[in-house]
């Protein structure tokens, strides 16, 4: 590892600031909401800054409105294998209505880059995109490989994204160690994540008029008691590993995640959260409702698991026995989490301290990354982003300095994993 190449690392990243802004924005004006979920114009986009860079790539696409691209190269030395993963999906827009700006503007104005997905995470995965191509200018010095994964599929759960990637292409893609770019802010850096288990229940009774209330008990009456009733699910105590429990334990790691996720989020970190996001029921205001549906996001605090949220879920609806249930598993998984004192970990917070004079600190988050995949199969992977801001809602945007800080980062931190015996 050499202190010379790192500060002209870091002078390339000071000379080319305009452009890397521009590389930023120019993906974020690429659209690639999901749903629907066709990225091709945002991938034609980074294919095109790599063919820019004369950098090698392939296009893996299981479907073709959804295609992954994965790059690699190799030093002169034998060494160990870092993957730099980031998704270029993002969630919808709907018609831009209460926006300030088009959702789709990429505009560089008042210190920030705006536009849906800036945050969640295209700012992330532009920082891939430009610490692989600066890399691969001094791949001569490192050992080992670099391998670079963009996916299409990372907000409706991965199965043409990362999962497929490493079911099919695992000896390319699987590596010894993450860097992935989602949004943490520059105060944390993430280690582990909630698990998630998607419900469908369905609440059906014969319906009658509504002015006949002997006829047919309301099936929206019963989705509201069965609401309140789900709340006891908040009430599960997870059991944590031991090295987690200790990685919790600091004052500064609460403080840390009230920053980097807001006021209130270390409070659920480790509960249970039961969001019931879609209830449709009844035909017409005088019926009294046959059904209705409720579509739940319930996720799991690391230290818990599915089959125990499972039966506990079981057990609330067995005083329902108008409820049937049906489960989403593709978009079911456990919570995952590695060392929180891995080797990359440490790595990342001396070079975030560096460049942006910020310590961050080794949290677990409250959503779901591609990052689990890897966890998943022994491989620690970490996160660390600029500030999620208004991610999933208007006026999406990141600060200029925050993602030039997530760039010099990640780019000293891949060179330091590569170049340590």
């Amino acid at each position: 590892m050499s202190e010379a190449t790192r500060k002209r690392l870091l002078s390339w990243i000071e000379e080319d600031q305009g452009a890397l802004v521009e590389v930023f924005s120019g993906f974020v004006k690429a659209k690639s909401p999901n749903p629907p979920g066709d990225t091709r114009e945002a991938v034609d986009f980074l294919c095109g800054f790599l063919k820019g860079k004369g950098l090698a790539h392939k296009i893996i696409a299981p479907r073709e409105t959804m295609p992954n691209i994965v790059a690699t190269f190799a030093g002169p030395r034998p060494g160990r294998h870092l993957v730099l993963n980031g998704h270029i999906d993002v969630f919808p827009a709907g018609d831009g209505a209460g926006w300030q700006r088009d959702p789709w503007s990429g505009d560089v104005a008042n210190g920030m880059v705006w536009g849906r997905g800036s945050a969640d995470m295209k700012g992330g995965t532009s920082a891939s995109f430009i610490a692989y191509a600066y890399l691969n200018r001094i791949k001569d010095e490192l050992n080992g490989r670099l391998t670079l994964t963009a996916v299409s599929d990372e907000e409706t759960g991965g199965r043409w994204g990362t999962r497929y990637l490493l079911e099919n292409h695992a000896d390319e893609c699987l590596g010894d160690c993450v860097l992935n770019g989602e949004p943490s802010s520059p105060y944390t850096v993430r280690y582990g994540e909630k698990g998630a288990l998607r419900v469908v229940l369905t609440v059906t009774t014969p319906g009658a008029h509504g002015a006949y209330p002997h006829r047919s008990a309301s099936a929206t009456k019963i989705a509201a008691r069965l609401i309140r009733d789900l709340e006891r699910l908040t009430e599960l105590e997870p059991r944590l590993p031991d090295e987690v429990r200790r990685a919790f334990a600091p004052p500064e790691i609460r403080e840390a995640t009230e920053r980097g996720l807001g006021p209130g989020a270390s409070d659920y970190i480790s509960k249970v959260v039961v969001n019931v996001g879609v209830i449709r029921g009844g035909l017409k205001v005088n019926m009294t409702p046959g059904e209705c549906v409720m579509e739940l996001d319930i996720r799991i605090p690391i230290g818990l698991d599915q089959a125990r949220l499972r039966a506990a879920l079981a057990d609330v609806l067995t005083r329902y026995p108008e409820v049937s249930m049906a489960i989403t598993e593709a978009h079911c998984y456990e919570p995952s989490w590695c060392d929180p004192k891995g080797e990359m970990l440490e790595i990342i917070r001396a070079n975030a301290k560096t460049v942006t004079g910020i310590v961050p600190q080794p949290i677990t988050t409250l959503a779901g990354t591609d990052c689990r995949y890897w966890r998943q199969r022994g491989i620690p992977a970490y996160v660390y982003g600029p500030s999620p801001g208004n991610m999933g809602t208007k006026d999406e945007g990141v600060a200029v300095e925050e993602f030039l800080g997530t760039v010099r980062t990640h780019v000293l931190s891949a060179y330091d994993y590569l170049t340590r015996a």
